[in-house]
C-alpha cells in the first residue's frame, strides 16, 4: 500500500515539474555556475530585484528542489536559498560556468572571507 501511494506522489510531482517547465524557461544550473536572478520581492509594492552570485549547492527533490547562491553585497558575503520552481523568480540567466569537482562548495565560505581580510 505504501509503495502505491509513493508511486502516485512521484507521478504527481513529476507532472507538476513538467507544467512549471512548460510555462517558464529554467536553465540547467550546477554548483560553480555564476547566475543572475530577477526575483520579485514582496514589499509594499512588488518590485523586481536583480541578484548575481555563484551557485554553491543544489538539492534535487522534484518540485521542492532548491539551490543556494553566495554573493558579495557591500563587502559582506550573503548566502540565499531559493526554490528552483518558485513563482517569485521571474528570470534566471547563466552568466558563466566554472568546472568544479564537488557537489557542494561550502569551502568557499572560508576562502571568500579569507580573501576579504587580506
Amino acid at each position: 500500500m505504501f509503495y502505491l501511494i509513493s508511486a502516485l506522489l512521484q507521478i504527481i510531482d513529476r507532472e507538476a515539474v513538467e507544467e512549471v517547465r512548460s510555462n517558464r524557461e529554467i536553465p540547467e544550473i550546477k554548483p560553480g555556475y555564476d547566475i543572475q536572478l530577477k526575483v520579485e520581492v514582496p514589499e509594499n509594492k512588488r518590485r523586481i530585484s536583480t541578484i548575481k552570485g555563484t551557485v554553491i549547492a543544489k538539492r534535487n527533490a522534484g518540485l521542492q528542489s532548491t539551490f543556494r547562491i553566495r554573493r558579495h553585497e557591500a563587502g559582506v558575503c550573503i548566502e540565499s536559498l531559493f526554490p528552483l520552481y518558485s513563482p517569485n523568480i521571474k528570470e534566471m540567466k547563466v552568466l558563466g560556468k566554472r568546472r568544479v569537482r564537488k557537489a557542494k562548495l561550502y569551502y568557499l565560505r572560508d576562502r571568500m572571507n579569507a580573501l576579504k581580510k587580506q
